[in-house]
């Protein structure tokens, strides 16, 4: 299992008692979907490791873990480190929700302006992501919120917006006068 082909699930944060458990820190919207969750994936620098859980008590976005055949004497290793789930067990999304990764490609329909070119990712800023399109060599800037956001057509592969008044032309513009 490569890092490409999963998502990142959260960090194990520190030791939890004498036991051998563990806290993890699950960086997902519902942690309630892993309550029964069986397995996951550690980072090291040697690639991604799976790891067993023996059980698991969630509260709220953490969790303190047991996993099989690790004891005290593995935790310090493990304490820190990234954990990684397969994509194919994101939990599916419907209507305009979707997940970053997902929409990789997708063409981008403004209101005003029409096609304006296809998602090449998504950048994580701290305010707020930010959709980058790509219209031949322009990159276009768009913010992902909802009132942006009108609908995501998954079949067409297709992302319908209402871009800022402006915010396109800014784009448009500059590019128009470097030619």
């Amino acid at each position: 299992m490569t890092k490409e082909e999963c998502y990142y699930l959260g960090r194990i944060t520190k030791p939890f008692g004498v036991k051998g458990e563990m806290v993890l820190f699950l960086d997902v919207d519902n942690p309630e979907e892993y309550e029964q969750l069986d397995l996951f994936f550690v980072e090291t620098k040697n690639g991604l490791v799976p790891y067993f859980v023996k059980s698991l008590r969630l509260n709220g976005n953490k969790a303190v873990v047991a996993l099989e055949d690790v004891g005290n004497d593995e935790l310090p290793g493990l304490m820190g480190r990234d954990l990684y789930l397969p994509l194919d067990l994101l939990p599916k999304l419907t209507g305009n929700q979707f997940y970053f990764h997902e929409i990789k490609g997708f063409k981008v329909v403004d209101e005003q302006h029409g096609d304006i070119g296809q998602v090449a990712s998504v950048i994580e800023y701290p305010a707020q992501p930010l959709f980058q399109i790509m219209n031949g060599d322009i990159e276009i800037l768009v913010p992902v919120i909802d009132q942006v956001i009108k609908k995501v057509d998954r079949d067409a592969k297709t992302i319908y917006i209402a871009a800022p008044n402006g915010l396109i032309d800014l784009y448009l513009e500059d590019n128009n006068k470097k030619c």
